[in-house]
């Protein structure tokens, strides 16, 4: 969930684009640096355009930690595949603004690994280089993407970038537990199911819980529960938008949290806290919601554990949240062509997302790559690559994650609490996210 902060930046990064509206024309520079240099400097001014050398293609993005040396991986197998482009990769903390601020100063650099999600924020102002015509001049199939992720990076009917990854959550469970209390995991379809699945995994000693059956943490997956009950978060077909959440759909979601944390006791506020947040991971939670990121820690943390797709809702219906990362070309980016030469490598070429996934555990957003034996033999990640196909996007009209951030969480966060009634959280967090909304247009 994008937290109240990011919505803080978000609004500094409009007042920093409305300067880069009014800033004249802009010259981008792009250059080679280190690949944990958090700066904005890009050094080289001209390349080595006609000089026999590769020219240099600058990448900036916010994964660090492990993800540089992932990254770095992928860029060492383009930049030995042809001596045209060298790039490099760039960590940057606080990438949006920095990006803001680069263009700004003429420090653009050539590519971007963007959070699609943002992308309905800073496309309108005139932060990114438009794609149609590179799409249309070299013949990218777009279907050969997830519609959602190629949505998510299109604004006002103009490609802003080429999807990578995609993620989403699913329900991961402890196979020892599930063992031990005799459940399946087949068993495992829709919330009653589910529900029944908890109660037998949860263990207490007196009133002390020494065994969650299901993990109700993240109050800010409600946008997923609404989804599966049948209802939905915005109502888009009015101008202003206005939230659509205070409905008889997202009562019956705090009705089933209710249940379950109240009723059926399955799960103690603020249980996984001593476990580092997670309880999973601790082999203290039976079920938990999480996403293909996790995958790895979890078998380095020594987990038996297996997948079940999106329980349905009450109507049947499934549901999924789709999230994920876009490569963008910024405005004014000195080496555009470049960039879009990598981009095209990356994202087009199945055996590219393939090897990528294998490297960092990121599904493709190529339905090719997605459908490789890679994903589809292997009992895990088939799952996700399953889930994939129903799964959608978070609303992007202007204003949703602060509706998100700001007025929804809060007010589920006492909810969960027990500090106000199902219909007064959902209540004010309609009159104030409409609010959010009926700015946001204005702004």
């Amino acid at each position: 969930m994008r937290k109240a902060v990011k919505s803080m930046y978000k609004k500094v990064g409009v007042v920093l684009l409305a300067v880069i509206l009014t800033a004249g024309s802009l010259t981008g520079c792009s250059g080679s640096k280190s690949a944990v240099d958090d700066t904005t400097a890009n050094g080289s001014e001209t390349g080595n355009k006609g000089n026999g050398k590769a020219e240099e293609i600058t990448m900036w993005g916010s994964w660090s930690g492990d993800q540089v040396g992932q990254l770095e991986n992928q860029l060492k197998t383009y930049n030995e595949s042809q001596n045209k482009y060298h790039v490099t990769y760039a960590v940057q903390d606080g990438m949006e603004q920095k990006l803001l601020t680069a263009i700004v100063s003429n420090q653009a650099p050539d590519v971007v690994l963007w959070d699609r999600f943002n992308t309905s924020v800073y496309a309108p102002k005139g932060a990114f280089t438009q794609l149609d015509d590179m799409v249309t001049k070299d013949g990218v199939d777009l279907t050969k993407f997830y519609e959602p992720a190629v949505d998510e990076l299109t604004y006002d009917n103009k490609l802003y970038g080429i999807p990578l990854t995609v993620d989403t959550r699913i329900l991961f469970y402890n196979k020892k537990m599930f063992q031990e209390a005799g459940v399946d995991p087949a068993s495992i379809i829709d919330w009653e199911s589910l529900r029944q699945a908890a109660i037998k995994l949860t263990k207490r000693d007196g009133n002390k819980l020494v065994q969650a059956g299901f993990s109700l943490k993240d109050v800010g997956l409600f946008n997923n529960w609404i989804q599966q009950a049948g209802g939905k978060m915005i109502d888009d077909s009015v101008n202003p938008a206005k939230t659509a959440f205070n409905s008889q759909s997202g009562l019956e979601v705090l009705k089933y949290w209710n249940q379950l944390l109240n009723e059926d006791k399955v799960y103690d506020l603020g249980f996984e806290d001593g476990f580092g947040g997670d309880g999973f991971k601790a082999g203290k939670v039976a079920i938990t919601f999480n996403g293909p990121w996790t995958l790895q820690s979890y078998k380095e943390a020594g987990i038996d554990f297996g997948v079940i797709g999106q329980p349905a809702g009450p109507s049947g219906g499934k549901s999924a949240m789709m999230g994920g990362f876009g490569l963008i070309i910024p405005n004014k980016a000195k080496n555009p062509e470049g960039a879009w030469d990598f981009i095209k490598w990356w994202t087009t070429q199945p055996a590219n997302g393939v090897e990528f996934a294998k490297i960092s555990g990121n599904l493709p957003a190529n339905k090719d790559a997605a459908a490789d034996p890679y994903f589809m033999e292997d009992e895990v990640l088939k799952v996700f690559s399953d889930t994939m196909l129903y799964a959608s996007i978070r609303s992007k009209v202007p204003g949703y994650s602060d509706v998100e951030g700001l007025a929804l969480i809060p007010q589920l966060q006492k909810y969960v609490a027990g500090e106000t009634s199902a219909e007064e959280a959902l209540k004010n967090a309609q009159s104030q996210g409409d609010g959010i909304l009926a700015d946001a247009v204005n702004k």
